[in-house]
């Protein structure tokens, strides 16, 4: 492996003039610069970033977690976020926790121990150890995709318990009664918990029965797994007339099987998701769905970590919540105002 020593005696420098090249800092002379920079490249020198981190105390990257590596909205998130810190100097390491808590902890002290500029990760149920790493941490802490009432450090997305609320109301208004609501077996950490509740408050508060609830499968939720509950319907509840779904893909899954049965969506049973994702807006019939912008919220994280990392504001005028706009997008699996 080339060495910056290596660099330095085939251009006739010292060690500590080439460091201050590679640098940009000024203090060596243009001429001086290029001279060097044509030696690195012709050797193929890859700098030492540890050892540069050790002298300026910046390690240059964001520590990114998510739950789901094949989301499409955790991969526009983090494209989004990638784009907007480009020109910041900053990367992202990347970390996948498969939906675990355990996992999670793990890859938060591993992530840690290469102390990143701040950390980014999705709120759900962490740990109690995985509070405080994080709490500990002092770097800026960003938890994405739900703003809860105690955050550890910033907040950016949405109140997932609201959001199914305002979903299950608009389904109430449509006429449905009867609504059940499908999601995983294991959720009390997840988000999908919080839709969960969502759909009790609602329904509760308009007098209708909130036990139809349909749990199968573990996070995240598959076609297949919805495909099956479809096939299956009567074995759960036989009087269901709509079926709110954690998200779209096990929405896709169940209207599959209701209409190789020969029931009509949304006449017999409609069906709801959330996510807004591209199956929702190319399934037969198209399906309604909660819509948010997932780049969006990578753009916010960039711009939050940006003013805290270069002073650009003082920490104590950022707002510790930044909630991302949702919408209920009323498609044709539902029945119509």
């Amino acid at each position: 492996m080339v060495t910056m020593e290596d660099v330095a005696q085939a251009a006739g420098v010292s060690r500590m003039t080439v460091s201050r090249a590679l640098s940009d800092n000024g203090l060596v002379t243009e001429k001086t610069r290029s001279h060097i920079l044509a030696i690195v490249e012709e050797m193929n020198y890859v700098p030492d970033q540890m050892a540069g981190s050790l002298a300026t105390k910046r390690s240059g990257f964001v520590a990114t977690l998510v739950p789901s590596i094949n989301n499409v909205h955790y991969g526009k998130m983090v494209q989004s976020l990638t784009d907007a810190l480009e020109n910041t100097g900053l990367q992202i390491l990347l970390g996948h926790t498969d939906y675990s808590a355990q996992r999670e902890e793990v890859l938060v002290e591993s992530l840690l121990k290469r102390r990143p500029e701040a950390i980014v990760l999705p709120f759900d149920g962490h740990t109690k150890r995985t509070i405080t790493l994080l709490k500990n941490a002092q770097i800026p802490v960003v938890q994405l995709w739900e703003t809860p009432p105690k955050p550890i450090g910033y907040t950016i997305g949405f109140s997932n318990r609201d959001v199914a609320r305002s979903m299950t109301e608009e389904l109430i208004q449509l006429g449905y009664k009867n609504i059940a609501f499908l999601c995983e077996t294991n959720d009390e950490w997840t988000r999908g918990a919080a839709r969960r509740a969502g759909f009790k408050d609602a329904m509760e508060a308009a007098g209708l029965s909130a036990h139809r609830m349909i749990r199968f499968g573990q996070p995240p939720m598959s076609i297949k797994d919805g495909h099956f509950v479809g096939s299956n319907l009567k074995q759960y509840y036989d009087d269901i007339d709509c079926i709110f779904c954690v998200s779209d893909a096990p929405a896709f899954g169940v209207i599959s099987a209701l209409k190789e049965q020969g029931i009509d969506v949304p006449d017999d049973i409609g069906v709801a998701g959330f996510g807004d994702f591209e199956v929702s807006r190319f399934s037969n019939p198209t399906i309604t769905t909660v819509k948010f912008d997932a780049e969006e919220l990578g753009r916010v994280t960039a711009k939050l970590i940006s003013e805290l990392l270069n002073g650009t504001k003082s920490n104590a005028r950022l707002a510790k919540r930044y909630e991302i706009k949702v919408t209920n997008a009323m498609r044709k699996s539902t029945r119509q105002f």
